[in-house]
């Protein structure tokens, strides 16, 4: 790491954004982070981040200049799952969008979804054309392409897949539910340690500009990993119907390509390696 390299700023401190923070400083970092909250603002320091309020919503954008003097900015910042955030969302990428390019931020890295490819009944790549087939989808992929057609900086897209981990205990999702639909369909899945894991692989090698799948190789069936996990969880067993309806198997070419990056988590076995 160069000095040149040292200073990241992360807008949207939630689930994912601030244990990356905190990864990031522990490593040496200069990180600042926003929140729309005044409260936060003192854990923010206590944690070695600086903290920033941000807010990009159209009726009260307000932000300090200095939170976009930085070498490399992460968006993270989900839509929420309504029609008319569709179209909210978009606007506000737009904003900040703009915003980096007028302050000069060379690397963009957005944290995407793999809801921009839809339920597509077969395997997809980062070479497979997206077409999400929910609000959200439709919402994360119109962001993606704004900032994919941006000038002013390197987009980098990060696609991650359903996320589970400290909070997002898998074993709850279901747990004693019955009649589940689509049991035979497979899992696309990442623990919050790979998620942190790629992205600062993809920090420390630079490999900015592409699009990376960001999702374990191993897909078990909804069935068989809903069951064991609230099994592990000491939970009541979710019942699954036997069947295969709308799916899709998403795979990665260029997180093993580009990053050489191995697993942490075990899907399959539930555990951390």
């Amino acid at each position: 790491m160069t000095a040149s390299e040292n200073n990241i700023s992360i807008l949207g401190c939630g689930w994912y954004g601030l244990e990356l923070a905190k990864e990031l400083v522990t490593k040496g970092y200069t990180v600042k982070g926003s929140t729309t909250t005044a409260s936060k603002i003192d854990s923010f320091k206590q944690l070695g981040i600086l903290p920033y309020l941000v807010d990009f919503e159209e009726d009260r954008e307000s932000f300090s200049p200095d939170f976009f003097n930085c070498d490399l900015l992460i968006i993270s910042i989900p839509p929420k799952r309504s029609t008319a955030e569709q179209h909210t969302f978009l606007a506000k990428i737009k904003r900040i969008a703009k915003t980096a390019t007028i302050y000069k931020v060379p690397q963009v890295i957005f944290i995407s979804s793999t809801s921009v490819y839809g339920d597509k009944n077969g395997e997809v790549t980062e070479s497979t054309p997206p077409a999400p087939d929910t609000d959200s989808g439709k919402a994360i992929w119109s962001a993606e392409k704004l900032l994919l057609e941006s000038p002013g900086f390197t987009p980098t897209i990060l696609r991650f897949g359903g996320l589970i981990g400290p909070a997002r205990d898998p074993g709850r999702f279901f747990a004693g539910k019955s009649n589940i639909a689509n049991g035979n369909a497979p899992v696309n899945l990442i623990h919050l340690s790979d998620c942190i894991g790629i992205t600062l692989n993809i920090i420390e090698r630079r490999a900015y500009g592409h699009i990376y799948n960001a999702c374990s190789n191993e897909h078990p069936s909804r069935s068989d990993f809903y069951t064991k996990a609230a099994v592990a969880s000491g939970l009541e067993k979710p019942e699954f119907i036997d069947e295969l309806k709308d799916w899709k198997l998403v795979s990665s070419i260029n997180i093993p390509a580009e990053l050489k990056y191995v697993f942490r988590f075990s899907i399959n076995r539930l555990v951390l390696q």
